[in-house]
């Protein structure tokens, strides 16, 4: 009894008693037998609630938010429907994917009931039948799935999920909002075999990667040497820098052979005497 109805029995059968006391017993009792009606015929629904109210066997109406009345013994209220959204859990265990293996599926559906006259007549227990056909529905879906597929593109499988469920939901006043995918569980085995699958695929890569890098190197070597053969000035400016670079850390001292001096031009020897000099580096 919702507290409305409560309030106006309570306050009839109190005025019916202070009428007894007083003497006049037919109204007493006949505010007894009011606040008994009332508290059979008097109804309130909330916001979010609809009341499927059946006349003598057949749908007398769906009433809706706020204070209504139903004739007692006539009137039967079959079903109080929540319209607001609801949340499912289901699972599939060791179903089956289209590539043959076992996994354990985890999903939550969103629904909400869009008609109460169809979710209290057409069936007789839509949330069980709503568990019952996500359950089904889930199984199909991973059957006609490949487990990369399952793994990667859950957006995808989420979104045929909720449309597989909805078409048959539909009929039940049952609108599906959404449904996620909340985890897939395959066999410890098979995560070895797919982590060291990764992983070579990774070393492959990096040896790949690795490669690409040498050839380009060596085609950058072979160019310099190309240049360097063309234009001597510059073989003998990059021997310079490198000895600069080389000894260009104060107290290193580096012999270089006589030989590799004279193989350069007298202008460029003087230079390079002097920048040895200079450096700190002493002719063998």
């Amino acid at each position: 009894m919702n507290p409305i109805t409560l309030l106006v029995v309570a306050a009839l059968a109190a005025i019916g008693a202070l009428l007894n006391v007083m003497g006049y017993l037919p109204w007493g009792i006949a505010l007894w037998v009011l606040a008994a009606v009332t508290a059979q015929s008097l109804k309130m629904a909330n916001t979010w609630q609809k009341f499927v109210v059946l006349r003598a066997g057949k749908l007398q109406g769906v009433k809706g938010q706020g204070l209504f009345f139903i004739i007692p013994i006539v009137d039967n209220v079959v079903a109080v429907i929540d319209e607001r959204i609801q949340t499912t859990a289901f699972n599939a265990e060791q179903a089956l994917t289209r590539d043959t293996v076992p996994v354990n599926v985890d999903a939550i559906i969103f629904w909400h009931v869009h008609d109460a006259q169809k979710a209290a007549l057409a069936i007789t227990d839509y949330q069980l039948a709503i568990d019952r056909v996500a359950q089904t529905s889930l199984r199909e879906m991973i059957g006609s799935s490949l487990l990369a597929a399952l793994l990667s593109d859950r957006r995808v499988a989420d979104q045929k999920l909720c449309e597989e469920i909805g078409r048959k939901t539909i009929e039940w006043g049952v609108t599906v909002s959404s449904v996620e995918i909340r985890d897939v569980a395959i066999p410890e085995a098979l995560q070895d075999a797919m982590s060291r699958q990764a992983q070579a695929e990774r070393e492959k890569q990096a040896r790949i990667i690795l490669g690409t890098a040498e050839a380009e190197i060596a085609g950058k070597f072979v160019e310099a040497a190309r240049i360097y053969a063309q234009q001597p000035d510059a073989l003998q400016l990059r021997a310079m820098n490198i000895i600069y670079e080389t000894t260009k850390e104060r107290g290193t001292t580096i012999l270089i052979p006589t030989s590799m001096v004279d193989s350069m031009n007298p202008s460029s020897a003087v230079a390079l005497s002097i920048a040895a000099s200079q450096a700190g580096v002493v002719p063998g």
